[in-house]
């Protein structure tokens, strides 16, 4: 890039405008910028000032026509509630009012098109899928009204519920008596007792039965979160975690930014290490992650937790991409979350920036400076070069991210680490996502609740409250939670108790059938036909990268229309720990070919029910993924022609119908076939037969040159001269 050029970040820090804002006025302006670290050509950059300055124009124009509207002079006037005077700040700041307004009525259309989106996908995939299985309809009442069957159902009747209530607290929800619940069970062919807790699938048909709809909420407690207001919605620090391959610096560059960009702008090391902080650049703050690599990040999304907002990839210029860079690339990209990478040890003799740049374009990871959208900073973490910059492109794209939070209403955020401490009890590290946290409060974490006692930073310096995107050492819980638990701050203690009593009743019955729930090759076309995945995840891990590289190329070309095989990582070695999370966290089967797990794999697999299939032959994990996937493909259906008879008389029999005393012609006619009834050449009804009897008797099958008596299910209006068609319907599976 020449020297003199610029991109387009800086251009916008020029006009006094955000990046986003300025790469949507390109965009409007016909341009087609990548994104804000492209180059901004002199087009471009003559296309910007004209714009303002038209804009400028419009403002002076709509103020010299309000003055003499109002008949008064003046240097300004004002324009709504926005000040226009000759400065080109004041128009670069009425423009990021008006991106600003623009992303409010942008953020509020996509959180309605997100609720309407839900419910007509909910409603589809209900519709849908009684259609596949042909299952009958459920007749639904009011409670109200007429009470006819059919009536859709009312506002009131809808429920939220949550999965293993109990009899009786279903019923309370409903305002039945448990002894009506219970009944009705019965007819369903359930024996229950009041106290006996229900899955999902079971209150949903009670519900159904008893006319009301029931919806699930996501967790215990979320009736007790405030909702977030637009118009308190203010801009958070971005969340960042740091991975990449041991000893390519990550633990150096956290500890350099940690020491010289302290909050407070204090020098120095950190009195306590918290395994979360913050740190100041440019006005802006950054919260980071410490956490001992990908294995942690991808352990908290196993449960559910999704803190990162960008991940800096650590890649040493004198070592190059490996192995567990690329596991933290497909980490990384399971989270769904942008990736920056940081190339370390450029100060190294042999270091070779571009070098790496050339390998991480086969993971596709190419840099900006090469046509492509992954930001690379070249940084050095013994000496501190461009470390500035690096936080700088954090700050960019946190900026391009639109990252924002409502600080006014009650904390909500997750745990990162919780200990037990001699003196202090259990002590929780919590990353407050939205509202604020305050000493006092009433707080909820996992299934532990207690009060806010103390409240300390990284530095252990005290805090009587805590903002969105904060880092915090909590005391005051009754017990010790777990990482990845949600932090939630509610109204009074008894909301307190009773959420934690409900998620421990329901953790208890979900470790007792979670042996159930995870994916398993077995278990592919079950989880396909009830529309749950579109895909299977695989992970494979091989002795050599040849073989690897192989087994990936079979497995990845096995796909059909409806779901394909998605290898999301892929390595050289033994199964680890790091798999089988991955494997958790993504819902994914782990592949072994020719190696074994380790025994914490092992034990992380039996803990979280991963499926790990072991193979010495390609063909055979290729089989076996293979028959997963055909079991999905409806099978081809063909009616072949086995047989006619030409009806000859016809009897009436009381409460049967009509018999048509038939003579079989050619072939056979068997009770169990399809047939069309043929008139006049035309076939005036398909269906199957009601009987099929010889004399007295009935029969499976006659045969060409006897005569029979045929019934046809659900069709009296037969006559004599009808020919009766017999065909079998054939389904041929398919294959891939």
């Amino acid at each position: 890039m020449d020297k003199n050029s610029i991109r387009i970040y800086q251009l916008a820090k020029d006009f006094k405008i955000s990046s986003a804002a300025l790469v949507k006025i390109l965009q409007d302006l016909k341009f087609t910028p990548k994104s804000h670290m492209s180059v901004a050509t002199p087009d471009m950059v003559t296309a910007v000032k004209k714009k303002f300055a038209q804009k400028k124009q419009e403002a002076k124009n709509e103020m010299a026509h309000q003055e003499q509207a109002k008949q008064s002079a003046g240097p300004s006037a004002k324009i709504g509630a926005i000040t226009v005077t000759n400065s080109g700040s004041d128009v670069a700041g009425l423009m990021r009012k008006i991106v600003k307004k623009q992303r409010k009525k942008e953020r509020r259309r996509r959180k309605d098109r997100r609720s309407v989106d839900k419910t007509a996908v909910a409603k589809s995939f209900k519709a849908t899928m009684a259609n596949l299985t042909g299952a009958k309809t459920r007749r639904r009442y009011k409670r109200s009204g007429t009470g006819d069957p059919g009536d859709d159902i009312g506002a009131e009747n809808l429920l939220e519920v949550n999965e293993f209530m109990s009899v009786a607290e279903l019923a309370k929800v409903m305002d039945r008596k448990p002894a009506e619940l219970i009944a009705k069970l019965f007819e369903l062919g359930m024996m229950a007792t009041i106290n006996q807790r229900l899955d999902m699938d079971t209150i949903e048909m009670l519900a159904a039965e008893l006319g009301f709809e029931a919806t699930q909420v996501a967790e215990v407690g979320e009736d007790a979160l405030e909702e977030e207001h637009d118009e308190s919605l203010t801009a958070r620090a971005p969340v960042v975690t740091v991975m990449g391959h041991v000893d390519h610096g990550k633990t150096s560059l956290l500890d350099y930014i940690r020491k010289t960009n302290v909050v407070a702008g204090e020098a120095g090391a950190i009195t306590q290490h918290i395994g979360a902080y913050q740190v100041a650049h440019d006005g802006g703050l950054i919260t980071f992650l410490d956490t001992p690599g990908h294995e942690a990040f991808t352990a908290m999304r196993a449960r559910g937790a999704h803190l990162t907002d960008i991940v800096i990839l650590v890649v040493a210029a004198d070592d190059g991409v490996r192995p567990q860079t690329i596991e933290a690339i497909d980490h990384a990209r399971a989270a769904n979350v942008p990736i920056i990478v940081a190339i370390n040890k450029i100060d190294k003799p042999n270091a070779n920036p571009d070098a790496i740049r050339t390998q991480l374009t086969e993971h596709n990871l190419v840099a900006e400076d090469w046509g492509g959208k992954a930001i690379m900073v070249e940084v050095s973490a013994k000496s501190g070069e461009s470390i500035d910059k690096l936080l700088e492109m954090l700050l960019i794209q946190a900026e391009m991210m639109d990252l924002t939070a409502d600080p006014t209403i009650r904390g909500q955020g997750t745990v990162v680490d919780a200990k037990l401490e001699k003196g202090r009890g259990p002590v929780v590290t919590g990353l407050i996502r939205k509202g604020t946290c305050s000493i006092g409060d009433s707080i909820v974490a996992g299934t532990y609740s207690g009060h806010v006692r103390t409240m300390t930073d990284d530095r252990d310096q005290s805090l009587e409250a805590v903002g969105p995107s904060t880092p915090v050492q909590i005391t005051g819980l009754h017990g010790v939670p777990q990482a990845g638990d949600s932090l939630m701050v509610v109204k009074n203690d008894q909301e307190a108790r009773e959420i934690t009593v409900r998620r421990s009743q329901i953790k208890r019955e979900q470790d007792a059938r979670r042996s159930h729930g995870r994916m398993t090759l077995d278990r592919v076309f079950d989880r396909i036909k009830e529309g749950q995945i579109k895909e299977v995840r695989l992970i494979l891990k091989g002795d050599v990268d040849g073989s690897v590289e192989v087994l990936s190329d079979t497995l990845g070309r096995i796909a059909t229309e409806e779901v394909k095989a998605n290898i999301i990582h892929r390595g050289v070695g033994s199964i680890t720990e790091s798999d089988v999370l991955l494997a958790a966290a993504s819902d994914a089967i782990v592949i072994g070919f020719q190696v074994a797990p380790d025994s914490r794999a092992r034990e992380a697999a039996s803990r979280e029910h991963v499926d790990i299939k072991l193979y010495d032959v390609i063909y055979e994990a290729e089989n076996d993924v293979k028959k997963a996937l055909e079991g999905l493909l409806t099978p081809e259906v063909t009616e072949k022609f086995v047989g006619a008879a030409e009806v000859r008389n016809l009897f009436k029999v009381p409460k049967i119908g009509t018999i048509a005393g038939s003579a079989v012609r050619e072939g056979r006619v068997s009770r169990k076939d399809r047939i069309n009834v043929v008139r006049d050449g035309k076939i005036i009804y398909k269906g199957q037969l009601s009987s099929l009897k010889r004399f007295k008797d009935d029969v499976r099958e006659v045969k060409e040159g006897f005569e029979c008596g045929i019934g046809v299910e659900n069709f009296n209006d037969i006559k004599v001269g009808d020919i009766v068609e017999a065909f079998e319907v054939v389904e041929t599976a398919r294959t891939l």
